[in-house]
């Protein structure tokens, strides 16, 4: 992986307190974008032919006994989220129409309709049929992190992060997407996560749960790395024994997690902004934070415990 000195330098920064945690695809996409920050011409390069690669290869020159064929295909992003969505979406509707077959193979069905033009009857938001025949806006949700560089109008290099891949890409990329006829953006109001959130209600409100993604960024159980967006939020201190719904009782955990934790023996607690500990039914310890899972060897006896 070749980068000029800074970008090494850019990365050896961000990985030298993590380098025992990191994984090979962390490591490739902070290359990227180190190669984009610093060495914008090999990047675009690289971006350009990239995309002359794009193509969808349809194998019919080797179809089973059994009728099947493979599928392969290099897309651009945009296009590619969208047909996955359309491909779940004609999935879930050959299922509401009496199919039984598992989800990948009724989205395979869905790709077959997608190519006849022969789809299942459109549901709206709602869950109801819709008339108009009309398939559903691309939608792109974005969220602005700006460097200070950035703020006082150096603009060269600038990324942007796709959120479903973790992946930064040129702003330039983002602007095109957001500039096209078919697409609706959508504008949300900024989170502040220092802000202390508390309701006095069991329900967690939109608010808290879009600062916690944003704090936690994946299910906080030691090792779990589902992203927080398909998370529950969990009250750390269950809410019929006194915790309250607020920014420091909660946090992000995967379904499977939180069963675990409410039915299992697993437990933890709230250690600092974003970081956590757990102990295991057999007393293990593990600490939790923005650099991954630590175990604990010699862990502190928990308040009231000794």
């Amino acid at each position: 992986m070749c980068l000029p000195p800074a970008g090494a330098a850019f990365v050896d920064r961000h990985v030298a307190h993590v380098a025992h945690k990191v994984s090979y695809l962390q490591l490739k996409r902070l290359v990227e974008e180190a190669r984009t920050r610093f060495d914008p011409a090999e990047a675009e390069k690289r971006a350009r032919a990239a995309a002359d690669w794009r193509h969808v290869s349809i194998h019919t020159q080797d179809v089973g006994v059994n009728g099947t064929v493979d599928l392969t295909g290099t897309l651009d992003l945009r296009d590619a989220l969208d047909l996955d969505d359309a491909l779940n979406r004609g999935a879930a509707e050959v299922g509401v129409a009496g199919c039984e077959e598992s989800h990948d193979v009724r989205r395979s069905i869905a790709a077959g309709d997608l190519a006849r033009g022969t789809q299942s009857l459109p549901f709206d938001e709602t869950g109801e049929a819709s008339t108009t025949g009309t398939p559903p806006r691309s939608r792109v949700v974005l969220h602005v992190h700006l460097a200070e560089a950035t703020l006082d109008g150096d603009v060269e290099g600038c990324l942007g992060r796709v959120e479903n891949t973790r992946s930064p890409i040129w702003v330039d990329r983002v602007r095109d997407w957001c500039a096209a006829s078919d697409v609706q953006v959508i504008v949300k109001p900024v989170i502040d996560l220092a802000e202390h959130v508390h309701v006095e209600a069991y329900e967690i409100p939109d608010r808290l749960r879009v600062q916690r993604e944003h704090i936690d960024h994946h299910c906080v159980f030691p090792w779990c790395t589902r992203p927080a967006r398909s998370c529950d939020i969990d009250h750390v201190v269950a809410y019929e024994q006194g915790g309250s719904t607020c920014s420091d009782n909660t946090a992000p955990l995967c379904r499977g997690h939180h069963r675990a934790k409410t039915h299992s023996g697993w437990t933890y607690d709230t250690i600092d902004h974003g970081a956590y500990v757990w102990r295991s039914p057999n007393r293990l310890y593990f600490r939790v934070d923005g650099t991954g899972t630590t175990p604990v060897t010699t862990p502190s006896a928990p308040p009231g415990e000794t």
